[in-house]
């Protein structure tokens, strides 16, 4: 989406859906996206 930064490190999920801005060093996953480990 336009507008929406993901930190460095940073790993997304397959087949998920970024609505807001992720942090460096987390894993984050879902529709919509959500952090579930930080590194």
């Amino acid at each position: 989406m336009p507008g929406v930064t993901i930190g460095d490190n940073t790993i997304i999920g397959a087949g998920s859906v970024v609505t807001k801005d992720i942090p460096s060093n987390v894993i984050a996953v879902g529709n919509p996206c959500k952090v579930i480990k930080e590194n």
